[in-house]
């Protein structure tokens, strides 16, 4: 198996925990208060595995970078309204509807790649989005 697809698994792994873990821990709290507390977990969680792999000194170079660092940010700020988004989702809908929907970003992520990167996309690959596409609201409605 290539490292990439075991990645890739073991991110929607951890991405169905997150929806299950957050639909039982939002019960009578604020979501957007439950996400900014998501958050903190996760970037000191985060900043331990950078000290224990022992690439603090790399920060740096991500900060020079001023390119890259633009684009991090803006990522960053796309991520925490995904956060804010799913986890108001959550809070008002149920797992089995709010997950299938959230997973449209699989389709909304090729489209962009394809029109925005200029990466190309097979007809299998096409027939594929509009496979997901179709799966997630027949999941999510029926």
């Amino acid at each position: 198996m290539s490292s990439w697809l075991l990645y890739a698994l073991l991110s929607a792994l951890c991405a169905a925990a997150v929806a299950l873990f957050g639909k039982v821990g939002l019960q009578n709290l604020d979501a957007n208060t439950a996400t900014a507390v998501r958050a903190v977990v996760m970037a000191l969680f985060l900043v331990g595995v950078v000290v224990v792999q022992g690439k603090t000194t790399l920060i740096g170079e991500v900060l020079a970078n001023k390119k890259a660092l633009t684009f991090i940010l803006l990522s960053g700020v796309a991520g925490a309204l995904s956060w804010l988004f799913y986890f108001l989702a959550l809070k008002n809908g149920n797992v089995a509807q709010v997950a299938p929907i959230d997973k449209l970003s699989v389709v909304f992520a090729v489209i962009l790649a394809a029109v925005l990167l200029g990466e190309k996309i097979s007809l299998l690959g096409g027939v594929g989005v509009a496979m997901i596409s179709v799966g997630a609201l027949l999941v999510a409605l029926g």
